[in-house]
């Protein structure tokens, strides 16, 4: 009688310890809420904007229900609740596996225009945005990424209700680039680098000709190919700076 007694307890035991390894997400789960329920509750946590939490409930619905009819949205919202947590990483990731599982899928615009959103805030700094000073001179991968994807978007989903801001941070983004130009063109032409200078600006010239900075990088060109003794290429920039901007300041 005792040994059986002692073997049950054992069973207790050995039972508490595998309920104990059970995933963390499993364990938020309430096992007596339906799907939608589950959702509902986390949607809530999200439009409070209690993203860490709410990414939380999340995860642990995907992994409860991965093939249920709310999974496509539960992903969905992970994206947005990743990047208002400030997680870009985590959001792109989710973003770029959504599209690769889903090419079909009716809210692609809203992705693009999130993947969009989650390269800019990857490529911010808050710290200095704050204080104000200009970074156009970063490593700007992630913004040329943000304005092909936003791009994608625009050109894909002309009529989808994210393109106008598409549009108006596409061109945000544009004079980012063009700055970003002009800074390292700068820079070359301090170090008297003045072909590598004369290339930036020329670059600016032919792929932002809509920016109102190319004013300045067709006078970079001019001093640049000056410098260089290139004459021809000198004379002909100086030509197309002044076909377009009459009232440039004088040299």
């Amino acid at each position: 009688m005792k040994l059986n007694f002692l073997a049950a307890i054992a069973m207790a035991l050995t039972l508490a310890s595998c309920a104990g390894t059970k995933d963390p997400e499993e364990q938020l789960v309430n096992t007596n809420q339906s799907a939608q329920q589950l959702y509902d509750e986390a949607k809530n946590v999200l439009d409070s904007g209690l993203y860490s939490r709410a990414i939380e409930l999340l995860k642990a619905m995907e992994s409860r229900y991965p093939f249920g009819p709310l999974s496509r949205q539960v992903q969905l919202d992970l994206i947005y609740a990743y990047y208002q947590s400030g997680d870009t990483k985590q959001a792109l990731a989710s973003i770029d596996r959504f599209i690769r599982l889903n090419p079909n899928h009716p809210d692609l615009d809203y992705v693009y225009y999130m993947r969009g959103l989650s390269n800019l805030k990857a490529d911010e700094n808050s710290f200095h945005e704050f204080v104000g000073i200009d970074r156009a001179d970063r490593d700007m991968a992630s913004t040329r990424q943000a304005f092909d994807d936003l791009k994608i978007l625009v050109s894909t989903y002309p009529t989808s209700k994210y393109a106008q801001d598409a549009k108006l941070r596409m061109q945000s983004i544009k004079e980012k680039l063009v700055r970003h130009e002009l800074i390292i063109a700068d820079y070359y032409t301090r170090r008297g680098a003045h072909l590598a200078a004369a290339n930036r600006a020329k670059y600016v010239v032919e792929y932002y000709r809509d920016s109102p900075q190319v004013e300045q990088a067709l006078r970079l060109m001019v001093q640049s190919y000056d410098e260089l003794g290139l004459t021809k290429l000198r004379d002909d920039a100086k030509a197309v700076l002044m076909l377009n901007f009459p009232n440039t300041a004088e040299f």
